[in-house]
């Protein structure tokens, strides 16, 4: 899996091509969340969950039907103010559901684990996609802030952040040349 900051990075990286509109803190702290929470199946293995199961890590939570849920519910209960089922409200929940969903996207992109449970519970197989550039983190605290965890960092950055970067700068670009027209 990436690390929990790269999740968190891309989420912003995701806001800020969703709008250029000043938005509530409120969006920032819900994107943020919505893309770092399927990592929270990794408390499963205090209750005996094992990782190859249907919620074991990287299973259900980083499921298409987990993002689905977790976008209508961020949603309907973060944005009440939004008329339900409107242009906004629609284009909200499918922000949402993209921030969740990279999620499992980044991490079918490592180089270790059994896969992601893309399509659970309709179907139990986990993936990977056919290139996989971004170093597996640590699931432990203890092992992320090592030395040796510096690759995984030295790849996020490489693979995930660089890339964001440079598109939210043509997308700033973009809008500032589109704007002026």
């Amino acid at each position: 899996m990436p690390t929990a900051f790269t999740h968190g990075f891309v989420a912003l990286a995701l806001g800020k091509t969703y709008t250029a509109e000043k938005v509530p803190f409120r969006f920032w702290a819900l994107s943020v969340l919505c893309a770092v929470l399927p990592d929270a199946d990794v408390i499963g293995f205090h209750f005996g969950i094992r990782y190859r199961d249907m919620l074991g890590h990287r299973g259900f939570s980083h499921s298409l039907l987990f993002a689905l849920v977790l976008a209508f519910l961020v949603v309907t209960l973060g944005f009440k103010y939004v008329p339900r089922f409107s242009k906004k409200w629609w284009a909200l929940f499918a922000y949402f559901f993209a921030v969740t969903s990279s999620h499992g996207l980044l991490d079918a992109m490592t180089t270790g684990g059994l896969g992601i449970g893309f399509f659970i519970p309709l179907d139990n197989m986990r993936y990977f996609l056919p290139w996989r550039p971004v170093a597996v983190s640590a699931i432990r605290l203890s092992k992320f802030f090592s030395l040796s965890s510096l690759h995984v960092i030295a790849s996020e950055l490489l693979w995930v952040w660089m890339p964001l970067l440079l598109l939210a700068a043509a997308l700033r670009v973009f809008r500032r040349t589109f704007n002026r027209s």
